[in-house]
């Protein structure tokens, strides 16, 4: 993840009267208006599959950036720590949710974390500097830690490479150390260290964000030289275990200036020996724009439709019958201020943007007993539903997006602070999607009223078209076969409109409603917290009718819907 930081709440009071307006609109709308609303349609058919929906598709990512590992998972303090120090009110929470698969160590922070220094009895680890983050490293939390702890939460780790400072033999003693039963010099160093068994790995990601230039070791100019060194890597850890799976780094946004001829260039290189292009999306709104916040979807599938032309057109180059696959191992979405655009500067260095020094700035050793505060803006609801659009979109294209490793996922699962762990929003929405999101995608045909996005830059990288003809209504469906269940989730992405909705299932045989639900609130700086995470949940529907395999329903305005059929 680059390094934008979120900014003071107070940053955000625009935001904050707009959408209390916004409420009050809700609140004083005419009500025959809104019933005069044109009516939205939702066709789904069997016949139409995108693909087979991987389980990694609603996944998380873990770095140690402020107190996500060291006060949230790791606080040998807290009254539930375990022997290892991790807390167990955490640990819980998240092994309820069925979460499949984390992404760790890292981002920015891995491409100079020297693991070997982490391993071992404690006393005899080395504190480290991480000049990614500017936070001291005291490797407390080593890369054991990292894996057994995913073994305690029930969730499979994907572990990132350090192919910045790291060496090709760096990695291959970390998968020799990892997935190695016995009989070597580093897989007995894991017996020594308490873990007989392998770790069993199966996804290693060969960097990240090597085309930016704030990436320690970057190859933001050498995109071949890259390549060469993620196909040298990938054919020796392969061959130490020939069951994994590795995934190159691609473009670190749609914004980079080589997108997407650099992630061509890389792939060129070393298209036989991997399985995963690797990219990453931040997208921003203006605050108080909930319309280009939950439209920016849209640009996500831009990026997936350019980046999957271009792995098409490498495999054809290659004549290869194999069909490489996305990760979005790392993903978010949040409104944040306009920052001054620089016009007159020329074309926009990233490179020299990226190399500044500041003398004043310090290093931070970040304690478990001074955590702070969340500080993403805004109620949950609208959070929860920039995340859900994401999402949506994936499923939407899960023939090629099989990993999504939602930035801050651990938090949407299980909100926590020095003291507790409760449920938010987005808890709600991201396990509706692990529990009703499974077997094979569908097209969902939608016809509803539109909105057009204006154009907008939030910085001198961030610049966004306009859009036209964004539907109000974004729906995604699911086809589980094994379950005998077809589901359809619906955003409604009107902040003012609650449309009259037909869901037409005629194509599958006695099909029948098993439930339906919907979360929304009135109030768009609720927020759940301990003891009251069920402020913002989601409640049954009971006011439907169905007939003839037409669902006739209604969706209130900022809602997240979900609708069960067997």
């Amino acid at each position: 993840m680059r390094g934008a930081q979120i900014e003071r709440e107070s940053d955000y009071l625009p935001q904050a009267a707009k959408l209390k307006q916004m409420k009050r609109g809700l609140i004083e709308r005419d009500r025959k208006e809104i019933d005069m609303a044109k009516e939205a349609k939702i066709t789904i058919h069997p016949a139409f599959q995108t693909g087979e929906i991987s389980e990694r598709l609603f996944s998380a990512f873990l770095e140690p950036i402020g107190t996500m590992v060291n006060g949230t998972m790791y606080n040998p303090k807290h009254p539930t720590a375990d022997d290892q120090g991790f807390r167990r009110d955490f640990i819980d929470a998240l092994r309820e949710t069925g979460l499949p698969a984390v992404r760790m160590p890292g981002g920015n922070f891995v491409s100079s974390w020297q693991w070997k220094d982490s391993i071992g009895p404690l006393k005899e680890r080395r504190v480290h500097l991480d000049p990614s983050w500017h936070q001291v490293i005291t490797n407390e939390v080593g890369y054991d830690e990292y894996l057994q702890w995913a073994q305690k939460v029930g969730t499979r780790p994907l572990v990132t490479v350090n192919m910045g400072t790291g060496t090709i033999q760096d990695a291959m003693d970390l998968v020799e150390y990892t997935n190695h039963r016995s009989g070597t010099y580093w897989s007995d160093l894991r017996r020594k260290n308490g873990h007989e068994e392998p770790y069993g790995v199966k996804m290693w990601y060969l960097g990240n964000e090597m085309d930016g230039p704030w990436q320690l070791g970057s190859f933001s100019s050498d995109p071949q030289g890259y390549g060469s060194k993620v196909l040298e890597t990938a054919k020796a850890i392969k061959w130490i275990d020939e069951s994994i799976e590795t995934g190159v780094c691609g473009s670190s946004a749609s914004f980079m200036e080589g997108f997407p001829a650099w992630d061509e260039a890389v792939l060129d290189v070393c298209y036989d020996v991997v399985d995963y292009v690797s990219v990453h999306h931040y997208h921003g709104a203006p605050p108080g724009d909930v319309r280009a916040l939950l439209g920016g979807s849209l640009y996500y599938e831009d990026f997936i439709n350019t980046e999957v032309a271009m792995m098409d057109y490498v495999a054809a180059k290659h004549r290869s019958p194999k069909k490489m696959m996305l990760s979005f191992d790392e993903y978010g979405a949040w409104m944040r201020p306009n920052e001054p655009l620089h016009p007159g500067l020329g074309r926009y260095n990233m490179a020299r943007v990226h190399y500044r020094f500041d003398p004043e700035r310090q290093y931070v050793l970040h304690d478990p007993d001074n955590m702070p505060e969340h500080t993403f803006p805004g109620g949950d609801m609208i959070h929860a539903l920039s995340m859900a659009s994401i999402q949506l979109a994936f499923l939407r294209h899960a023939d090629r997006v099989k990993i999504g490793c939602m930035t801050g996922g651990l938090d949407a699962l299980a909100s926590a602070d020095h003291d507790h762990v409760w449920k938010s929003a987005s808890h709600y929405v991201f396990t509706q999607l692990m529990q009703y999101a499974r077997g094979v995608s569908l097209r969902t045909g939608v016809e509803c009223e539109t909105y057009d996005m204006a154009g907008y830059a939030i910085d001198d990288t961030s610049q966004y078209p306009g859009k036209e003809g964004v539907p109000f209504i974004d729906a995604a469906a699911a086809w589980d076969r094994e379950n005998g269940r077809v589901t359809v989730f619906v955003i409604n992405r009107n902040e003012e409109t609650a449309y009259p909705l037909q869901i037409d299932l005629k194509g599958f045989a006695d099909c029948r409603p098993l439930a339906a639900y919907t979360m929304r609130s009135d109030d768009p700086d609720a927020k759940n917290s301990y003891g009251n995470d069920r402020l913002i949940a989601p409640q049954e529907i009971t006011a439907c009718t169905f007939a003839d395999g037409i669902l006739q329903i209604r969706v209130e305005p900022l809602s997240w819907n979900v609708f069960v059929f067997s």
